[in-house]
This record gives C-alpha cells, sequence and structure tokens, in this order.
C-alpha cells in the first residue's frame, strides 16, 4: 500500500509539471553599437521569452544572420542558453563586424548615407531554437531598428 502511494504521488507530480508548452518569444530589443574600433564593430541585442514550464530547457541562438544597410555582414553565434523554469528572461545576441565589410564596394554607398544621417539599418533575422526533454520548437526572429552612430 505505501509503495502505490509513492508511486501515486510521483506519478501526480509528474503529470501535473508543464513540460511541452514551448516559451514565448516576446520581442528583440536594444539593438545598439556597444563596442567599436578600427577592426570590428560589436552590435548588441536582446531576445526576451516568458517560460511558462515548470523545468528549464536550453535555447541555441545560432544562424541569426546580421543584416546591417541591407548588406549581410555576420551572424549570431553563441553557446546554448538555460531557460530558466516559470519566469520571464532574456538572451543577449552578440555579433561582431569586420569594419573593411562595411567598407567593401557594395556597401559604400550605404555607408556614406549611414554617415550623413548619423544612423545604420540593423536587422536580426534567422531561428532561435528551443529544447526540452526531447521536445523542441523554432522561432523566427525579423527585427530591424535604425541604430544611432556615433562619429
Amino acid at each position: 500500500m505505501r509503495k502505490t502511494l509513492i508511486l501515486l504521488t510521483i506519478l501526480f507530480c509528474f503529470f501535473s509539471c508543464k513540460v511541452t508548452e514551448r516559451p514565448e518569444f516576446i520581442k528583440v530589443e536594444n539593438i545598439k553599437v556597444s563596442h567599436s574600433n578600427s577592426k570590428f564593430i560589436t552590435l548588441t541585442a536582446d531576445a526576451f521569452f516568458l517560460n511558462p514550464n515548470h523545468i528549464s530547457g536550453q535555447l541555441k541562438t545560432d544562424g541569426i544572420r546580421v543584416i546591417v544597410n541591407n548588406n549581410e555582414l555576420a551572424s549570431v553565434t553563441s553557446e546554448s542558453f538555460k531557460v530558466p523554469s516559470r519566469k520571464e528572461f532574456s538572451i543577449p545576441l552578440k555579433a561582431k563586424i569586420p569594419t573593411d565589410s562595411l567598407l567593401s564596394n557594395k556597401n559604400l554607398s550605404s555607408l556614406l548615407g549611414s554617415l550623413f544621417s548619423k544612423k545604420m539599418k540593423v536587422q536580426y533575422l534567422g531561428e532561435i531554437k528551443y529544447k526540452i526533454l526531447g521536445f523542441s520548437h523554432t522561432y523566427n526572429v525579423d527585427r530591424t531598428e535604425d541604430v544611432k552612430i556615433k562619429l
């Protein structure tokens, strides 16, 4: 009788927990130039999520492309992020863009336009992958923002 009661308690706890709901992708925000030097410009942004599950999972951001002034220049690569359970959270999206790619012939006209307007059009485009206990989901990311540049 005691073993049955313990087994029923464990099964009740297991089945009452949310596991298969995917975290809700809320937004990408705070796109900005965080650092720049003669070799690289570092762009950062934050992707916000809400996880309703009782169990944490993993998010992977590989494959998000960074497009500056309609020219693909870099991609976001990172390690997996641990998703906290039952909580809103954000993950950083960071990309290093080589300055010589900004100065190439195909980007020269858009670069001159950016220098005059003191703004760059930055787009994050790609997918974020979520995995938990064999369950997975892909979120599409497509966020464009005008980023102020300092001369």
